[in-house]
């Protein structure tokens, strides 16, 4: 027994040392970083936690969903903002929010969006 134990922190950190590497690979793939020249010392640390803060997002988000976030993504994109004119005037409406989108919204805490986001009349 007591070797299976103290094998336990090693795949612990190696554990660990995975999903830092995943992160800096998600970093560069999902978030779709490329090479960024800046010259000043702030912009390079702007940068740096933005970047970071973006994949804290991702993460936070896997992790309540259950879902990746390639899924998540793909789903949440299904969702599209159509803008309407006529004779009486124009309106923006999303379309409708499918279960899993609800799902989604609801684990993540965000309130289902408005169908009618906009509305304005013509003036006669």
């Amino acid at each position: 027994m007591s070797t299976i134990w103290g094998k336990v922190p090693i795949a612990l950190g190696y554990k660990q040392l995975l999903e830092v590497e995943r992160g800096w690979r998600d970093m560069k793939q999902v978030l779709d970083l490329r090479p960024v020249y800046h010259r000043l010392e702030e912009r390079i640390r702007a940068h740096v936690i933005l970047c970071w803060l973006a994949l804290l997002l991702i993460r936070i988000t896997e992790t309540t969903t259950g879902q990746t976030w390639t899924q998540t993504r793909r789903e949440l994109d299904r969702l599209h903002l159509g803008t309407f004119t006529g004779p009486a005037g124009t309106f923006r409406q999303l379309t409708e929010l499918t279960k899993t989108q609800r799902n989604l919204l609801a684990k993540l805490g965000i309130p289902a969006p408005k169908k009618i986001v906009e509305a304005s009349t013509t003036p006669r």
